[in-house]
């Protein structure tokens, strides 16, 4: 089930809010330096994330599912945040460079149909990432956050999961390795707690990054069905077989099955 927009912009404003999406920005931007000139597009509700690539991409927009609500954003500027069905992505095939997966995943009901969504916007050259909460984690057991809500993953499920969906999973990273407590001293220390993490129990992490690009596979054309005709021996000094009328071979020669 979606949590509301409300919810989730309530959650960003308090300090664990903050600090959790500063920490998943920093993966975000490990693994996308630069998206210069490019089509990037949220999926979910991804507005925290956002904001660093707004500035350089080419154009950049959120697109927040109708059961969640949308939010106006970004604030003091014309809105660049609408409603989507998820089995149905209002943009044209192969129309984004980038996309950010949010809240979404691990929410949705409609799991396959937005991920066949996904890969159809997708360019050919194109990359995603998705932010899913982790099973092994703490943050996947505390509903305090809202990564403690729907359906969390494991490395491997991820990965299973986008190859089902013609994704090639081509990095993955791991943030939130602090516990999903609010004490000032937690928040603190949070860039401590994710270098210790990230050594000590890797497995623990709060969140996955994985970032895929879509499989394209060339079909070939069907022009149509072919007729199975069936196969009739024909012995010498013997007339052919009208269409339509079947001839028995003669004693001693073995039948042919129809192909």
């Amino acid at each position: 089930m979606l949590l509301d927009a409300r919810e989730l912009q309530a959650f960003y404003e308090t300090r664990l809010g903050q600090a959790s999406a500063k920490f998943i920005r920093r993966r975000l931007r490990e693994l996308w330096p630069s998206v210069r000139g490019e089509a990037v597009v949220g999926l979910g509700y991804a507005l925290p994330y956002l904001r660093p690539f707004r500035s350089e991409a080419a154009r950049t927009l959120c697109l927040m599912p109708a059961q969640q609500g949308a939010q106006h954003w970004p604030p003091h500027a014309p809105n660049l945040t609408a409603l989507f069905d998820e089995a149905a992505i209002p943009l044209p095939d192969a129309s984004m460079d980038r996309i950010i997966v949010a809240h979404l995943v691990e929410n949705t009901e409609s799991l396959r149909p937005l991920l066949r969504q996904v890969w159809r916007v997708l360019t050919p050259q194109g990359r995603v990432i998705f932010i899913v909460p982790n099973r092994t984690s703490l943050w996947a057991q505390f509903e305090t956050t809202p990564f403690g809500h729907g359906r969390p993953f494991t490395r491997t499920q991820l990965q299973v999961l986008l190859a089902d969906a013609l994704f090639t999973p081509t990095a993955i990273a791991s943030t939130l390795f602090m516990p999903p407590f609010g004490a000032s001293w937690l928040l603190q220390s949070g860039t401590r707690w994710n270098a210790w993490g990230q050594v000590l129990w890797p497995k623990l992490a709060g969140v996955h990054l994985v970032e895929a690009t879509k499989e394209v596979m060339s079909v070939a054309p069907i022009k149509g069905h072919r007729q199975r005709v069936p196969f009739r021996p024909v012995l010498a000094g013997q007339a052919p077989a009208k269409a339509g009328r079947s001839q028995t071979p003669p004693s001693g020669c073995p039948s042919i099955p129809d192909a």
